[in-house]
């Protein structure tokens, strides 16, 4: 099953300045505040929806095929994701603008100053899907993740107009879309992800409600946090899978992307909805215990044993024989 992934392609530059930023303004200056930071420490992570779920499919060996835009910064990126198994060949290289780049200083109290330059993302809505599956032989599925808005408008209608099935994912994306946006983007897709905040957003601003919108979608896949995940089909019992045990919490960042890569990895091997989702929360427990999205190491023996713990030995052999 070839998965074509679509979605962002960034950096995160985060840094940490030892004081307070409310130690540095001036109340009666606030209209002309410059101010400059000297930070003690400065760490690059690679990210952006696409590529982090790409990389997690990538390591559990199912070879997706990231669809995005980047700038002329993304050779060390793409040498990263060509490594862990992803096929980079129809990531668009802008001529002129770098890779989109989040850029944020953490203050003692937690509190951040940050800014995200889209940059390259906003040529995203100059691919054509139909050129990618003609270069690797056709696409079964799309995963349409957070991206340039008029990229993941046209994905969609792409998809629609071709027949390919095709995942619908507004995540971060979805704050800034109307109801007319989420309802064109929705409709007709075969697995609609979200987290449960996200879904109550859906519904309020589509004003659909949970038994229209499974009227519109195959699947509705809705992720719950600590609680796992749930899977809804008309008129069909939910599936519910859990999480399985963290052995720590380090960093929450990506763990929805990870979840979504397992489960895609999941649908690639062919093993059902509720094996898809076990390898989406097994994969999601890595992360979480990593600072990072795709810091993680994904080591068979060890990956396989918590998840015949989590899951027990019938679901454990179902997923042995597809982990790389």
């Amino acid at each position: 099953m070839r998965i074509a992934v679509t979605g962002s392609i960034a950096t995160d530059h985060l840094m940490t300045f030892p004081g307070r930023f409310t130690d540095q303004l001036v109340a009666d200056q606030l209209h002309t505040v410059s101010l400059s930071f000297l930070v003690d420490n400065l760490d690059v992570r690679r990210g952006g929806v696409g590529a982090n779920i790409a990389f997690g499919m990538g390591i559990l060996g199912t070879r997706p095929i990231l669809v995005g835009a980047a700038g002329a910064d993304f050779d060390d990126y793409r040498a990263w994701l060509d490594r862990h198994g992803v096929d980079t060949d129809s990531v668009r290289i802008s001529e002129v603008l770098h890779t989109a780049r989040f850029v944020c200083t953490t203050d003692a109290d937690h509190n951040q100053i940050g800014s995200f330059y889209t940059g390259a993302m906003s040529e995203a809505r100059l691919i054509e899907l139909q050129s990618v599956a003609e270069r690797v032989g056709g696409i079964d599925l799309v995963s349409i993740g957070a991206d340039d808005p008029e990229a993941m408008l046209r994905h969609t209608e792409e998809c629609r107009a071709r027949s390919i099935p095709f995942a619908a994912d507004f995540s971060q994306q979805i704050a800034r879309m109307d109801g007319e946006e989420i309802r064109t983007l929705l409709d007709g897709a075969t697995y609609l992800f979200s987290n449960e905040y996200e879904k109550g957003l859906i519904e309020s601003k589509t004003g659909w409600s949970d038994e229209e919108i499974l009227s519109k979608v195959g699947h509705r896949v809705t992720t719950l946090g600590a609680r796992g995940v749930r899977i809804e089909r008309a008129g069909q019992d939910p599936i519910e899978v859990g999480c399985a045990e963290e052995e720590r919490k380090a960093d929450p960042t990506g763990v929805g992307d990870a979840f979504r890569a397992g489960f895609l990895s999941g649908l690639a091997w062919g093993v059902g909805l509720e094996r898809a989702a076990q390898v989406g929360c097994m994969l999601a427990t890595l992360v979480i215990e990593t600072v990072g999205t795709q810091e993680y190491t994904l080591r068979r023996t060890h990956f396989m044993d918590r998840f015949t713990k989590a899951y027990g030995d019938e679901a454990a052999n179902e997923v042995r024989v597809h982990l790389s």
